[in-house]
């Protein structure tokens, strides 16, 4: 899949970042969760009011996975005080690597992986960060493959559930 391109999202791609985020999202988790807090979820975090947002907020960035004019997958980045947790000024946070399920295996994920690298050293960055659910056994092994370690758990609401995430981070500094 050499044709595809990564392409920073702008506000005028906020439909088709709420088309990308929704599809990505349910093909991930639906499997394992409620319709009720499936349904909540992509209603009140995923509406286009909240990633209109995301998009406006100068610490965060969303990059497209492109093949054509097609989006088959995306990245959110956060810095400093946009990040979820940390909030380290010396850290990016990878909030989201969402791909199709038609494209997984096909080297789209490590794609959108390798540019979160490249815009985290640009930012002189020490790490790297994020957290993934403790049941998406694929993401953490795909994680683990690239050198990120376990340090610490969250809590992740999806609808009414409360869902454990690992948190692992990449250290920058020797890479």
């Amino acid at each position: 899949m050499d044709n595809i391109s990564i392409v920073e999202a702008t506000l005028n791609d906020l439909t088709q970042l709420q088309a990308i985020s929704r599809q990505t999202f349910s093909e991930t988790f639906s499997a394992n969760n409620t319709e009720e807090n499936m349904a909540k979820y992509l209603e009140e975090e995923l509406s286009l009011e909240k990633l209109a947002a995301e998009l406006r907020n100068p610490g965060s960035a969303f990059y497209f996975a492109m093949l054509g004019n097609s989006v088959i997958g995306y990245l959110k980045l956060n810095f400093g005080e946009s990040q979820t947790e940390l909030q380290d000024d010396k850290a990016v946070e990878i909030e989201r690597i969402y791909v199709l399920k038609a494209y997984h295996g096909k080297r789209v994920g490590q794609l959108l992986y390798d540019k979160a690298l490249q815009v985290a050293r640009q930012a002189k960055a020490d790490y790297v960060w994020l957290g993934v659910w403790e049941e998406n056994l694929r993401a953490i092994r795909f994680y683990k493959k690239n050198g990120f370690v376990a340090f610490d758990k969250h809590i992740f609401k999806l609808g009414d559930d409360e869902q454990t995430d690992i948190m692992m981070k990449l250290e920058l500094k020797d890479r």
